[in-house]
């Protein structure tokens, strides 16, 4: 299976709309950018037969410097879970199924910081990517980069679907 043959899984949000601008809740506190740090709430649907574990991530591409910029990453979240709860990635981990791991984001801790570009830098695009795989457990530890997760899941990816925020700060 190629990487264009990936079926699309479904994901929605009751914290934003594909597109839409990025509420305070799901906008960096710690980055000053006058928001919570709060994950969206997340809900995803038509993975495909064979589905053990799903990861979710969030990344902007538009981030300055070389490769974006890693705003959250959690594996191992086990194929009955099709939703997570706003908040689910605090970094104390209480709102995440037993089992899950979050990796450390680019700004060095391990949970979810919300969006934060640079002043005058122009719209940027938080992308949430829902992976459905083939294992239960990825095999990856805390201390994986996200920017290598993609690689390492791979081979294990069954079905993929992303939701896209905006936000700009000016």
């Amino acid at each position: 299976m190629t990487r264009h043959d990936i079926p699309a899984l479904h994901v929605s949000s009751e914290s934003f709309k594909e597109g839409q601008t990025l509420p305070p809740a799901q906008r960096s506190g710690k980055m000053r950018a006058g928001g919570q740090d709060e994950s969206p709430q997340l809900g995803w649907s038509g993975a495909p037969a064979g589905t053990r574990s799903y990861t979710v991530t969030m990344f902007d591409p538009d981030a300055p410097g070389h490769g974006g910029f890693w705003h959250w990453a959690v594996l191992d979240l086990p194929a009955g879970v099709t939703s997570l709860p706003a908040g689910a990635g605090a970094e104390d981990n209480r709102r995440l199924p037993p089992g899950a791991l979050q990796l450390k984001n680019d700004a060095g801790f391990h949970g979810y910081l919300g969006a934060a570009p640079p002043p005058g830098h122009g719209p940027h695009r938080y992308v949430v990517t829902v992976y459905a795989l083939d294992v239960e457990q990825s095999g990856l530890d805390a201390g994986t980069s996200p920017a290598k997760l993609e690689a390492k899941l791979a081979p294990h990816i069954l079905g993929r679907g992303t939701l896209t925020g905006i936000f700009e700060r000016h």
